[in-house]
């Protein structure tokens, strides 16, 4: 590894790599309503999320979840079970990929960003791939910075793109 990178080839080489593969067990009317009541709480909800005759009549033509919506919240069906937060540290994501990470200590939210496509309906199962998409540095006050950014792309179960979320961690 170049001293004045924190790049090195085996993370190079990882760029575009499967970091991890959830599918959501169907989605239901109920799994809709109770996430747009906690979503929207004190308010009531938008009709669209919980009044079947409201959203028929709608250009969506039934219920359908907020975009936020997240199906793999609380378990899925692959990898079966509830969802375990991953080990924590600095090279969580590079241990994942079984490769040696970068030589940091620290580590920041660098935001997330999310582009939508078809919209969730009950019945729907969501199948989610993130992909370690992209490494770039950046001098910063505290040293060269290191940006991660990993990639989420999740379909249903006719493979229409549902979301992309783009999430950037920054390491120093």
């Amino acid at each position: 590894m170049d001293e004045a990178t924190h790049i090195s080839d085996a993370m190079r080489a990882s760029v575009g790599r499967e970091l991890s593969r959830l599918v959501s067990f169907p989605v239901s009317a109920s799994d809709i309503r109770r996430w747009a009541l906690a979503v929207y709480h004190p308010e009531e909800p938008p009709r669209l999320f919980w009044d079947e005759a409201y959203a028929r009549a709608s250009v969506h033509g039934g219920i359908v979840a907020p975009e936020e919506f997240n199906p793999f919240a609380w378990m899925t069906a692959e990898p079966a079970g509830r969802r375990r937060a991953p080990d924590g540290g600095v090279d969580a994501l590079e241990r994942a990929l079984g490769i040696r990470g970068p030589a940091v200590r620290f580590q920041l939210n660098g935001g997330l960003e999310a582009t939508y496509g078809a919209r969730i309906r009950p019945g729907d199962v969501i199948t989610g791939v993130t992909r370690l998409a992209e490494y770039s540095e950046r001098p910063g006050r505290l040293g060269l910075m290191l940006f991660t950014v990993s990639e989420a792309t999740w379909t249903n179960q006719r493979d229409e793109w549902v979301k992309t979320s783009r999430s950037t961690l920054i390491r120093y």
